[in-house]
C-alpha cells in the first residue's frame, strides 16, 4: 500500500503556499508553490485584500504542489487568523477581506472597551478587545455602513471561504473561531454576550465543525489559525516545548490539553481542537523595524558586512534605549497610542548603532512576553531570524534562554499537514533538532538592566504623545 500523501495550503496575508507532505509529516522535493497578493492599506488604517486574488492564487499553487503526484489522500490548511469577509446566501463575497492589521474600527474597540470589562472579556473569549478581532470590525461595519452590514448573510474566515468555493461547502473549525474575539475556547461555543453587544447571531457564520467537506473525493479539513499551525508544524505540541516566530512580526505560544482555556491578561488563549489550546502573545513590531533600519539608514547594500559588525558587537554598549513601537503596540500590554521612541542619541551615535538598539527593543517585548507564558519551555524559533547567527545568539542572550532552530522553514506549512496526518490517525516521528543556541550569563544581565530601562521610559512616554 502506498504511503498517503496529504495536500497542505499556508494561506498568509502576503501570499499564499501549498506543498505535498507525505507520511513522515516531510515535505515532497520539488512540490512548493508560492504566490504572492498585494494588501491594500491606507493612512485611514485599511487592510484588506482581495478574495478573488486569494482563490486564484490558491488554484495555482494546488494545480503546480500536485502537478507530480495528483493522487493525495487529505487536504489541511493553515490561515491567517482574526480576519473576515462577508458573502451572500450562495457564497459570493461582497466585501474585501478585512485582515487583523486593519484598524479603522480602533474607535469601536474603544467603545466596547467603556461597556465591558477587557479582563472580563479575556477571561470569556481569551482575546483582548482591539482592533485585530470581529467584534471591533462589525461595529464599525454596522457604524460606516449598516446597508452593507444588513446585505450581508454570511461572515466567514478568508480559508472558509476558498473552502466553500472549492469544494461547495465549508466548516468553522474550532480552532479558526477561537480567533475571532466571539468564541468562549472553554465552552467551546459563541459567547452570548458578544454577540448581542454585536447585534450578531451564529447562524451568520459557518457551523462550527472540524469535519472536513469533500474535494475530488478527498477530506479537506477546515482551517486551523496560523499560530496553531506553526507550533504544530515545529514539533511544539509537546509538554516542555514552545514554538517562537521572527519574522515579519513575532509571536511565542507554548500548547496545553484541557478543556478550561486561560491565559494571563494581555495574552491570549486559542484552541487548535476541542483537546488543546495555545497561551501565548504576539508583536507586530519585529522584523519590518529591521526592514525600516536597512531602508531608512542605508544598511541593505552589503549584508555580509553588517552582519560581521553585529555579530563583533555583542552586548549593549551603544547607550540608546528604544520603545520600538512603529506601529501599534499588541502583547503584552496592548498600548495602541504607544509611539517609537529612541532615547540616548548623541553625535557620535551611528546607523549600525541604531540597528542593534531597535532590535534589542523588540526582543525585550518577546522576552517580556516568554515570562508572562512562564514555564521555561525550550524554544523552537522559527522565521526569518534564521537567516542571521548573530541574531539569534542575540535574542537568546536577551531572553537567558536556549534556542533552538526549527529545522521546517515552513512551519505554518507543515502544521497544515500535521493536523491533516492526525485527522487520518498517522502517528508521525518527532522532529529532530540540532544543538541549541546557548545565552551567555554575563551578557544577559547586561540585557536585564537594559529591559528595565526600556520598562522605565514606556511608563512615562505618554507625556511625549501629540
Amino acid at each position: 500500500m502506498k504511503s498517503p500523501l496529504v495536500l497542505a495550503l499556508d494561506m498568509g496575508t502576503s501570499s499564499v503556499r501549498a506543498a505535498l507532505f507525505d507520511a513522515r509529516g516531510l515535505r515532497v522535493p520539488g512540490s512548493l508553490a508560492q504566490r504572492s497578493y498585494s494588501l491594500k492599506t491606507d493612512a485611514s488604517g485599511r487592510a484588506e485584500l482581495d478574495p478573488k486574488a486569494l482563490l486564484r492564487q490558491t488554484k495555482v499553487c494546488i494545480k503546480e504542489a500536485t502537478a507530480g503526484q495528483p493522487d493525495f489522500s487529505a487536504v489541511g490548511v493553515s490561515c491567517f487568523w482574526h480576519s473576515l469577509l462577508g458573502t451572500d446566501a450562495k457564497g459570493t463575497a461582497l466585501t474585501p477581506i478585512y485582515t487583523w492589521a486593519d484598524s479603522r474600527c480602533a474607535p469601536d474597540a474603544e467603545r466596547l472597551r467603556s461597556e465591558f470589562s477587557e479582563e472580563t472579556v479575556h477571561r470569556a473569549t481569551g482575546c483582548m478587545v482591539r482592533p485585530s478581532f470581529w467584534p471591533a470590525k462589525l461595529r464599525w461595519l454596522q457604524r460606516t455602513d449598516r446597508a452593507l452590514f444588513r446585505k450581508v448573510k454570511v461572515w466567514l474566515s478568508p480559508a472558509e471561504w476558498v473552502q466553500w468555493q472549492l469544494t461547495g461547502a465549508s466548516r468553522c473549525a474550532l480552532g479558526m473561531a477561537t480567533g475571532t474575539g466571539m468564541f468562549d475556547p472553554s465552552k467551546l461555543d459563541w459567547d452570548p454576550n458578544i454577540l448581542e453587544a454585536c447585534a450578531f447571531s451564529a447562524d451568520r457564520m459557518q457551523v462550527l465543525s472540524d469535519e472536513p467537506t469533500i474535494w475530488r473525493g478527498k477530506p479537506w479539513y477546515p482551517a486551523i489559525g496560523d499560530g496553531a499551525a506553526s507550533n504544530l508544524g515545529s514539533g511544539a505540541d509537546r509538554i516542555g516545548l514552545g514554538a517562537m516566530n521572527v519574522g515579519t512580526s513575532g509571536a511565542l505560544r507554548i500548547m496545553k490539553e484541557g478543556r478550561v482555556a486561560r491565559a494571563p491578561l494581555g495574552l491570549f488563549a486559542y484552541r487548535v481542537d476541542a483537546r488543546r489550546f495555545l497561551v501565548g502573545g504576539a508583536v507586530s513590531n519585529a522584523g519590518n523595524l529591521h526592514a525600516w533600519c536597512l531602508r531608512e539608514l542605508n544598511l541593505g547594500t552589503r549584508p555580509e558586512e553588517l552582519e560581521k559588525k553585529l555579530a563583533a558587537r555583542p552586548e549593549p554598549r551603544h547607550g540608546l534605549t528604544v520603545l520600538p513601537f512603529w506601529t501599534a503596540a499588541r502583547a503584552p500590554t496592548w498600548d495602541e497610542q504607544a509611539r517609537g521612541v529612541i532615547v540616548g542619541l548623541k553625535q557620535s551615535t551611528s546607523a549600525v548603532d541604531l540597528l542593534q538598539a531597535i532590535t534589542e527593543g523588540f526582543y525585550f517585548r518577546l522576552g517580556l512576553i516568554a515570562e508572562l507564558i512562564g514555564g521555561h519551555p525550550q524554544w523552537i524559533v522559527a522565521g526569518g531570524i534564521l537567516n542571521s547567527r548573530s541574531a539569534l545568539q542575540r535574542l537568546a542572550n536577551v531572553m537567558g534562554e536556549p534556542l533552538r532552530a526549527n529545522p521546517e522553514p515552513e512551519a505554518s506549512l507543515r502544521g497544515a499537514a500535521v493536523f491533516a496526518l492526525e485527522k487520518l490517525q498517522i502517528a508521525l516521528p518527532e522532529l529532530k533538532y540540532g544543538a541549541p543556541v546557548k545565552p551567555k550569563a554575563a551578557v544577559h544581565r547586561l540585557y536585564l538592566k537594559e529591559r528595565s530601562r526600556q520598562t522605565k521610559i514606556e511608563s512615562i512616554s505618554h507625556q511625549w504623545r501629540p
